[in-house]
């Protein structure tokens, strides 16, 4: 396992699933080598469908980027060590949006028209 404590940069998600990632990947380090990225992710997910439904995504490594769509509660994204783990449920099809939704889109096309 790499040696340190777990830092969480970014999460939306309820305090215990942030704990259960965490719990979740330091098992994942005790037993994979840090350098097994792929099966480190493939635990972790596994384990997130399992415990909380299918649609997770894992993404483990040392240098990577993103942007992407997730379920509104279900994203963390934290490191141990030199390691980044970003954990989401992906949004899997169309949602009815909601009222106030169209009222955001509204006013950030506003804000972005007054730039221009």
């Amino acid at each position: 396992m790499l040696e340190g404590k777990a830092v969480i940069g970014e999460t939306d998600m309820l305090p215990t699933m942030q704990q259960d990632a965490l719990d979740l990947a330091a098992k994942a380090l005790d037993f994979f080598d840090v350098t097994d990225s792929t099966d480190i992710a493939r635990l972790i997910k596994k384990e997130f469908d399992r415990m909380y439904g299918p649609g997770w995504q894992c993404i483990v490594g040392r240098d990577f980027s993103s942007f992407v769509t997730h379920c509104f509660g279900f994203f963390i994204y934290f490191q141990i060590g030199s390691l980044s783990i970003l954990l989401f449920r992906g949004s899997a099809g169309y949602l009815e949006p909601e009222e106030n939704q169209f009222e955001a889109l509204e006013s950030l096309e506003t804000l972005e028209t007054m730039k221009d």
